[in-house]
Formats: C-alpha cells, sequence, structure tokens
C-alpha cells in the first residue's frame, strides 16, 4: 500500500473510520467530533455542544461511524444511537443510551433483496453492537411525501386562484 494523503483530521486518536461513496470519508475521533472529509478537505462535522445544547462539552463521544451515501450512523461512548442525513447532517433518529455502554460498530443493512425484505417500509436500516453483548437493529421510517399527482393539482390550484384574485383586482385583467 502507498500513502496518498496525510493530514490531521482530529486532536488525538481516531475511534473509527469509514469510506463513503464520492470519495468521501467519515472519521470520529477521541476530541468528540464526527468529520465527514473529501480528500484534505472538511465538508462539514458534528460536535456534541453544537447539536445537542445543555448537554456538557465532554459528556460524549462518538465511537463507530458508517456512510450509507444517504446516511450518516454513529453510536456514542454512552450507547447512544444516531442517524443524520449525509450531506447536511440533519439528525433523523436518536436513542439516548439505546446500549448500557460503549457501543463498538455500526452497520447499515445492505441494499439486497434480504436487506429489503429486514426495511419492511422503513426508509433505513442501522444494527448497532455494543460492550453489552447486544446487537439491535434501528429501523428509519419512511419521511412522508406528497404524491406526485397531488403536488402537481396544488400548483394547478394556485395558478386559477391567482389568475382569479387578479382578476377580481383589476377587473378587466383578462
Amino acid at each position: 500500500m502507498k500513502k496518498t494523503l496525510e493530514f490531521k483530521a482530529h486532536d488525538g486518536e481516531i475511534e473509527d473510520i469509514a469510506l463513503g461513496p464520492d470519495n468521501k470519508v467519515v472519521t470520529a475521533g477521541r476530541d468528540f467530533q464526527c468529520c465527514v472529509w473529501q480528500q484534505d478537505q472538511l465538508v462539514t462535522g458534528l460536535h456534541w455542544n453544537e447539536n445537542l445544547p445543555g448537554i456538557p462539552d465532554k459528556a460524549y463521544r462518538y465511537q463507530a461511524c458508517r456512510d450509507s451515501g444517504t446516511f450518516l450512523g454513529l453510536g456514542t461512548v454512552t450507547g447512544s444511537v444516531a442517524i443524520h442525513i449525509a450531506f447536511s447532517l440533519q439528525r433523523l433518529y436518536y436513542v439516548k443510551e439505546a446500549h448500557g455502554i460503549v457501543v463498538t460498530d455500526v452497520a447499515f443493512v445492505p441494499e439486497s433483496r434480504r436487506g429489503r425484505e429486514l426495511l419492511a417500509g422503513n426508509e433505513a436500516a442501522l444494527l448497532s453492537v455494543a460492550v453489552d453483548s447486544r446487537c439491535k437493529l434501528h429501523l428509519l421510517p419512511s419521511r412522508r411525501s406528497l404524491p406526485v399527482w397531488l403536488l402537481l393539482l396544488l400548483c394547478a390550484g394556485l395558478i386559477v386562484a391567482t389568475i382569479l384574485l387578479l382578476q377580481l383586482a383589476f377587473p378587466g385583467f383578462l
């Protein structure tokens, strides 16, 4: 193996590293941060005191990370598990102390035929493993969205309403 890139990602040790699509790398460090990198450039990062206000700075530490391409799964030293949107780091799912102690690894259920059966209509499924000798399945429910036909119907209704209001405000508009 040849080293292709070297840069300082964290202050101290790196707890976990995961390779994602588009040559992105996710790192979880002992400096209480989780970072998404493109080459040696920081794309975005999570830090406990920014995302969970009111919690002491050193109360939690990211322990394990994985980037499915769409989602970022995280486990902590306190046993908590979270799922974030990969590009914006918006938190979609969080279970405080899902395990009794350190989460040692997390993995998304693959997008295979058997994986889709496990998803059972959910948007994503994350497995977490911890020092408490337990493996837990975390399901991210599908976010509701409007059907396309309803969206088009609402747009058409908005256009008709606008024309009618303009006709009332300015007689002879049409």
